[in-house]
């Protein structure tokens, strides 16, 4: 069965692409992207600088860990009530709004005085993350053509993945030199930096005037889009089962030294990028056989990292994998909710990330629960394998929902 970006056409409100230029389209994704970048500096350079972070506001590593669940917690909350309460809205000004209250939010948690100040400003830190990506697809997507719509979305989340690249070891620098503080204070600059890029360069695109709380909400009246939902956040959690847990694992299990990972960490950051790039060529020829492909692929990486983890560095390529593939899965997530939320675009668009937020608690309290079962480091990766393999069998099940509802239309 394929199914392609073509419903993604009805996000193109009354901008015309023929008017966009190739430079100007470059820019505008760039600018897109710079936002990307910010949101994906900031969700994981609180894990680098965790100790630090701890230390700062008087309490432990594990309760300082609260303050990465704070995050996660607001992106969830904030998808969709941020995108009900603007799809009407204009979407450059929205992308405008949402990025002045991610630098807000960032600048509120160098601020913070105490743990709770700072549990409480990461939360609202967390709140246009998935609305912000959610409104950048669609605008990115009306800017292309429909034969490029895929790659066009990939190249936003690129920005994501080439935070986990650059972006997330300056900011773990930067917070080790000079105080965890100005990790925050240098992503709340980024963050302005993308409201005047986006202003700049983002071409005016309409909200959708028809929309509205009813209709939005009528997105989880479908059965496609929680079942898309469902995949990720059980399919993508196995990738987070495994990054969760891979500084011991590089250590204990493979026996190599401390400073062997971050070697490891930017192999997984190279694998999101090149992912990512691979994700929208795919995403233009069939999204759902590119899902399957990314989370099959998941899988068979997940047991690939299992047996080549006592080996040193074997491994190393094996999690270049497992990121490529499940940037694969993300990208074609996104594309799918685009397609299967009718006219609730821009909530269908928005839940991406809250998904995959859920897949980052699931995928960690799981690996979690098997070390302290006694099963090892490496157990991970095989609930990494069960949860890959669960997301499968949930887009068997929407093909299968898909084939019933044409046979009967």
């Amino acid at each position: 069965m394929t199914m392609t970006t073509a419903a993604t056409t009805n996000a193109t409100d009354d901008l015309d692409v023929a008017t966009v230029s190739a430079r100007h389209f470059g820019l505008a994704v760039l600018a897109l992207a710079m936002g990307g970048f910010a949101i994906g500096t900031t969700e994981f350079v609180t894990m680098g600088l965790l100790p630090q972070i701890s230390a700062g506001v008087g309490v432990s590593i594990p309760t300082g860990g609260h303050v990465i669940s704070a995050y996660a917690v607001g992106v969830v909350v904030g998808a969709p009530l941020l995108a009900f309460l603007g799809a009407r809205l204009p979407r450059r000004a929205l992308l405008v709004a949402l990025m002045a209250a991610f630098a807000v939010g960032n600048g509120v948690s160098a601020l913070a005085a105490s743990y709770e100040q700072l549990v409480i400003a990461r939360f609202v830190a967390g709140l246009p993350h998935g609305a912000y990506f959610g409104v950048a697809s669609l605008v990115a997507a009306s800017m292309a053509r429909p034969s490029r719509k895929g790659r066009a979305v990939s190249q936003i989340m690129l920005g994501l993945s080439v935070a986990n690249v650059i972006g997330v070891p300056a900011a773990t620098v930067l917070g080790q030199e000079l105080g965890w503080r100005a990790a925050f204070w240098a992503v709340s600059v980024l963050a302005i930096i993308t409201l005047a890029l986006v202003t700049w360069f983002v071409p005016s695109v309409a909200g959708d005037a028809e929309a509205s709380g009813r209709r939005e909400l009528s997105a989880f009246k479908l059965p496609q889009v929680w079942l898309t939902l469902l995949a990720g956040a059980v399919g993508f959690g196995g990738m987070f089962a495994v990054y969760s847990y891979i500084a011991p694992v590089v250590t204990d299990v493979a026996g190599l030294g401390e400073r062997s990972v971050p070697v490891y960490l930017l192999s997984f950051g190279l694998g999101m990028v090149a992912g990512t790039w691979l994700a929208g060529i795919m995403a233009d020829w069939s999204i759902f056989r590119s899902l399957i492909i990314g989370g099959s692929g998941m899988a068979a990486s997940m047991l690939l990292f299992w047996l080549a983890a006592p080996h040193g560095w074997a491994a190393l390529p094996v999690v270049f994998l497992i990121t490529t593939l499940g940037s694969v899965l993300v990208v074609n997530l996104q594309l799918r909710l685009m397609d299967v939320a009718g006219d609730a675009q821009t909530l269908g668009a928005a839940m991406n990330h809250a998904s995959l937020n859920v897949a980052n608690a699931l995928g960690a309290w799981l690996g979690g629960l098997v070390i302290a079962a006694g099963w090892g480091l490496r157990a991970p990766a095989l609930v990494g394998l069960a949860l890959s393999l669960g997301g499968v069998a949930i887009l068997l099940v929407s093909a299968r929902l898909h084939v019933r509802q044409s046979a009967a239309a």
